[in-house]
């Protein structure tokens, strides 16, 4: 004999009415894409945390911490992933984010790691993306000198944008005015965030696209295509980390920094170079896949110290919109 249970007493059964807690996320378009890392990530936290993991995307990186600042202590991000050592020292102006707990991980980074903050998830050099046939420049003075078109990105809303305006000034100092002179004849157009950009260079509008060193893999690797190379620069390329942080104000901060610490562990970082096309902060057990060993290597890492980002940002976005304004 089957008794039936009173739908009241269903509804407000506490063990029952109990809903997971949820982790909401920040981050950037591409990353929540169906070819990101976002879903396999999403998968595998919440199978272990047993909670509900909700990504919020924002644009890209330097857009993202527009959002976070226009909506300060108000804000509904528990975790934010995507911003990177470009804007580390701004984020940490705003005072939003809280130590992240994470502690004692021997990162694979081409630089020393020791903020209390932001970690690091995955890191890439700043490249032109060109098709192999394409005789690329193999500097910032030959691009501009040349007849080669290129999409780049706005580095007031995309962190490659900002990536490429402080590659140019700290490969050229002063002369960085004059390396933007040259390259505003070349340059297509300028794209809010990376996505846009390099659709367009695929519909073939642009022989070159800012990208990553790391971008050829993704043709090889996930399209079996070699027909894309990425150009390598006499003066070295700038190095970007991405990283990702707590919100002080959370109400899910522990929840928060455990994610954090999830982002640090194998089966996270394995995800990375698949499917986000960078290397992994710490490089899993079984090594990167077949076809990253074919990708160039700066002869030189560039990088502005990251306390002074916000200083130097300032200057060379003054020389960028003058130099694309004429």
């Amino acid at each position: 004999m089957r008794f039936a249970i009173p739908t009241l007493l269903l509804a407000t059964s506490p063990a029952l009415a109990q809903e997971p807690p949820v982790l909401n996320v920040y981050t950037y378009d591409s990353f929540v894409s169906e070819w990101g890392p976002g879903p396999a990530i999403e998968e595998a936290y919440e199978a272990r945390c047993a909670c509900d993991l909700q990504f919020t995307a924002a644009g890209d990186g330097a857009a993202l911490l527009s959002r976070l600042q226009l909506e300060g202590t108000r804000t509904d991000a528990d975790v934010v992933v995507g911003l990177d050592t470009n804007l580390m020292a701004e984020a940490q102006e705003t005072s939003l984010f809280a130590p992240s707990g994470v502690e004692g991980v021997d990162w694979d980074l081409p630089i020393e790691w020791d903020s209390e903050i932001f970690v690091p998830f995955d890191w890439g050099y700043f490249a032109f993306v060109h098709r192999a046939d394409f005789d690329a420049p193999s500097s910032f003075r030959a691009l501009g000198d040349s007849d080669a078109s290129i999409v780049i990105q706005d580095p007031r809303s995309s962190t490659p944008g900002l990536g490429l305006l402080l590659w140019v000034k700290e490969a050229y100092g002063d002369e960085a005015p004059a390396i933007w002179e040259g390259l505003s004849d070349n340059i297509v157009t300028v794209t809010p965030g990376w996505s846009e950009a390099y659709n367009l260079f695929l519909e073939g509008e642009a022989d070159m696209v800012l990208s990553y060193t790391t971008s050829p893999a993704y043709h090889r690797i996930g399209e079996g295509d070699d027909g894309y190379a990425a150009a390598k620069f006499d003066e070295g390329h700038y190095l970007q980390v991405e990283v990702a942080a707590a919100i002080e104000g959370s109400d899910q901060v522990d929840l928060a920094r455990d994610f954090l610490s999830f982002l640090a562990t194998d089966e996270a970082q394995s995800v990375l170079p698949t499917t986000n096309w960078m290397y992994p902060a710490k490089m899993p057990e079984a090594g990167l896949p077949d076809g990253f060993d074919t990708l160039i290597e700066p002869e030189k890492t560039l990088l502005v110290p990251i306390d002074k980002t916000p200083e130097t940002i300032d200057a060379a976005l003054d020389e960028w919109r003058a130099a694309l304004s004429r």
